[in-house]
């Protein structure tokens, strides 16, 4: 019996562990971590005052790693020479290094954003600063606002927004060549900023939205924001600073030829009322034409006869720009003439059918073009050349629910060189007026004309726009469904366009006022909608 009684236990013990085995999984490895990593002690310590130390050592309560460092580190002012900061994989001590020789009785802060994660969970330490003086106390002031974009609803998170210290060196071209003195950057989408531990002066406040994080504005690739009036601290004041892409002063790049009787010639700016002027000597009966690229920034120089010679002097002037131009001639091949639709796809009721050629177009013989309708009933047309871009549009009536077959017999178009097009066939259709949907907009609030009100998809492309001098309904026919953008600008020159910036000039952009909400469009839907202005 006793024997029977020292078996029970066991046996007891043997089912419990079989029905543990018989469960399947893992066990559990207990709630999720997360709390940050936490900082224990800093050598030297967070906010020191009189720094001469080249080495800065952090320690947390945990292994940390570096995520995205480049990303997101701010050190303010920026330095010559990168400090080194580890570790590169995980440790419980974060050091930098500082490589570069400190200036006297300047505050420096090293903002590490969402950097600093821990090892496991990657919980984040957000935006841990450190802090130090190389005189006897930390600058404290601070300088807040948002960005805003000149052409969108928002700016494309993150900008980058400087102050430079206005003093007897300060000059507005240091903006290109020299770093700021104080640097932040917008923290998310509400593109709000703050830069901190500022010393009184007075500073002129820039935003860039850079493409090479290098603190200095490139005009080519960056977006600029200015202040017209430098700013004094201490001020309570917050600031809103607009970014825009500056237009750069004209000039021509370097011209090529690409065939025989074609020349390019690059530009940068606003080409409008630019000219070429040939220098060298021509042959009798010398004639050229300019079209202007419609993609690229590029002015196509076609000329005849051919030239013998191996090079070509051009004068290019707009305003006050001139410049000498050479090209080297070379013995190439000449173009041929090829024809191809422009804009494919669907027409809409008042979009005109245009083709494109390869060269200069000079004519357009009708009575060798047919247009049919789907029922292969003639369709009257009318022709027009727009000698600056290069495109021929046949105007005619469209219907819904069409389809329109162009056909082209042989001679149909001759180009400058007095080459002539080949058969061709073209095909256009119509949608039924169902398909598409419509907004009627009434402006309120309008304090200047003229304005320009713009429809704009969701990648921002201009579909429609209507130009106002004066109060009147804004009314979008033909939409296809899909959901839109409505923008308004104030056109303070009346030039019918938007106009950018310039830093150099203290130019503010022509102002730009967005619909406050994205508008859905249905097919066969007319929307009423009223755009109230602050």
């Amino acid at each position: 019996m006793k024997q029977r009684l020292y078996y029970i236990p066991i046996v007891l013990i043997g089912i419990l562990l079989m029905g543990n085995c018989a469960k399947k999984g893992r066990p559990s490895g207990g709630p999720l971590d997360t709390i940050p990593p936490m900082i224990v002690r800093s050598v030297p310590e967070n906010f020191t005052t009189n720094f001469s130390e080249t080495e800065i050592r952090i320690y947390f309560d945990e292994y940390i790693k570096l995520k995205n460092l480049q990303e997101n580190l701010i050190i303010s002012p920026p330095m010559k020479y990168d400090p080194i900061i580890t570790p590169l994989s995980t440790s419980k001590m974060l050091r930098i290094r500082i490589q570069d020789t400190l200036a006297e009785n300047t505050t420096y802060s090293f903002n590490f954003g969402k950097s600093i994660v821990d090892n496991n969970e990657e919980n984040e330490f957000d935006y841990f600063k450190y802090v130090f003086s190389t005189g006897s106390y930390i600058d404290s002031l601070k300088v807040k606002g948002n960005v805003l974009d000149a052409q969108l609803p928002t700016a494309d998170f993150p900008v980058t927004v400087m102050l430079y210290e206005v003093n007897e060196d300060f000059k507005d071209s240091l903006i290109y060549s020299e770093k700021p003195r104080y640097i932040a950057t917008t923290r998310d989408s509400s593109n709000t900023f703050e830069i901190t531990n500022v010393k009184e002066g007075e500073y002129l406040l820039l935003a860039l939205k850079e493409k090479l994080n290098d603190y200095t504005f490139q005009p080519k690739t960056d977006k600029i924001g200015f202040l017209n009036d430098n700013i004094t601290l201490p001020s309570d004041s917050s600031y809103a600073v607009t970014i825009f892409k500056e237009v750069p002063e004209f000039k021509f790049t370097r011209p090529s030829q690409l065939s025989k009787y074609h020349i390019v010639f690059g530009y940068e700016g606003e080409v409008e009322g630019a000219s070429l002027e040939p220098l060298s000597q021509l042959p009798d009966g010398f004639s050229s034409k300019i079209v202007r690229d419609l993609v690229t920034d590029t002015l196509h120089y076609w000329f005849k006869p051919e030239i013998e010679a191996d090079s070509l002097l051009f004068m290019g002037r707009k305003g006050s720009f001139e410049d000498s131009l050479e090209v080297r001639m070379k013995d190439l091949y000449a173009d041929s003439l090829l024809v191809t639709a422009y804009r494919t796809g669907t027409l809409i009721p008042r979009d005109t059918f245009s083709v494109k050629t390869s060269t200069p177009i000079i004519s357009i013989d009708e009575s060798k073009i047919t247009i049919m309708d789907k029922d292969t009933l003639p369709v009257r047309f009318s022709s027009v050349i727009h000698p600056k871009n290069n495109l021929a549009q046949f105007i005619f009536e469209t219907s819904e629910d069409q389809r329109y077959q162009m056909e082209m017999l042989p001679g149909a178009l001759t180009d400058f060189h007095e080459n002539v097009s080949d058969s061709l066939s073209f095909t256009a259709n119509t949608k039924q007026l169902s398909d598409y949907g419509t907004i009627s907009l009434q402006l309120q609030n309008v304090k200047q004309y003229p304005v320009i009100v713009q429809l704009l998809t969701e990648k921002f492309e201009v579909v429609n726009e209507q130009f106002l001098k004066e109060e009147a309904a804004v009314y979008f026919d033909y939409i296809d469904p899909g959901n839109y953008f409505i923008r308004l600008i104030i056109d303070a020159n009346a030039n019918n366009r938007w106009d950018s910036g310039n830093f150099l000039q203290r130019l503010q952009p022509e102002d730009v006022v967005y619909y406050p909400k994205l508008i859905e469009v249905l097919a066969n839907w007319s929307l009423n909608e009223t755009f109230i202005l602050d």
